[in-house]
């Protein structure tokens, strides 16, 4: 059963992205820690709604953005991916509607925090010695970190976005 009273809607030129807080409908897709070529924790999500255009049926649509922070876990970036981004094909209100979104809903939602949780588990199910293996150990702080983001955190992140040539 759709929980519709979490529910959030944002309206485009393309027709009213309606996001709905369902475990099915945000996962994360891939996870990298810092190495020595690429010094930062980044998280994919992939984000399922659904696309409500005029005189046509619905749409469920999927998209991506990436969490991305430093070594340090200080500062955070929302970064677009080159294809299917959460972003993509946005006017500027319409992209800022979308990372207010991300701050003021997607944060605090339970498929948000089961997405985390579930990855976090995985972790330490494949890995019984966390305190022996450095990587996982790594991932899991990460993740919890994730889990720590308030919506200030995500306003004031910095938007990264691919660059074409």
């Amino acid at each position: 059963m759709m929980d519709l009273l979490n529910t959030k809607a944002i309206k485009t030129t393309h027709g009213l992205e309606l996001y709905v807080d369902l475990i099915e409908n945000i996962k994360i897709t891939e996870l990298h820690i810092p190495t020595i070529s690429n010094p930062y924790y980044e998280v994919k999500f992939e984000v399922d709604y659904f696309l409500l255009e005029e005189h046509k049926y619905y749409d469920l649509h999927q998209n991506y953005f990436w969490i991305v922070m430093d070594e340090n876990l200080s500062s955070i970036t929302l970064k677009e991916p080159e294809m299917q981004s959460l972003f993509g094909v946005k006017n500027e209100e319409e992209r800022e509607a979308t990372k207010q979104l991300l701050g003021e809903w997607f944060i605090k939602t339970t498929a948000y925090k089961k997405a985390i949780t579930r990855y976090v588990n995985e972790c330490e199910h494949h890995n019984i010695d966390i305190k022996k293996n450095q990587r996982t150990k790594e991932i899991v702080q990460f993740l919890k970190k994730l889990l720590e983001l308030n919506t200030m955190d995500i306003e004031k992140a910095l938007m990264e976005t691919p660059v074409y040539f």
